[in-house]
């Protein structure tokens, strides 16, 4: 029996402009939310790294998070719910406290604009 094909890399466009996020020309996020999950897409692209912490995410003076410390946890809750319902390929699973794992079903063409 043949192996099943590859499935097809998701397009994933970032717009550094508002930093909005698009797969395979639909939006998804835009904002601090689609400046971490740029991050965190090209560091996987780049690494093969999946396991991320909170803690690197608000040392990292690029994202634009604001000072308050809760804001990173409801963004990233926000992330995890908007890639549920209209990207399940890609998944933000939480491994521990303050630690989440980046899991994609699907590889990923990235694109920056």
């Amino acid at each position: 029996e043949p192996a099943p094909a590859p499935a097809a890399p998701l397009r994933v466009r970032h717009f550094a402009a508002d930093r909005s996020v698009f797969i395979d020309n639909d939006y998804l996020i835009k904002g601090v939310a689609g400046a971490i999950l740029w991050k965190l897409l090209r560091e996987h692209g780049q690494s093969g790294r999946s396991e991320f912490t909170n803690r690197e995410l608000r040392l990292d003076a690029t994202l634009g998070l604001p000072d308050i410390a809760d804001n990173l946890d409801a963004r990233l809750i926000l992330l995890q719910r908007r890639l549920a319902e209209r990207c399940p390929a890609i998944a933000l699973e939480k491994t521990g406290r303050g630690r989440f794992r980046l899991s994609l079903a699907r590889p990923l063409a990235l694109d920056a604009r």
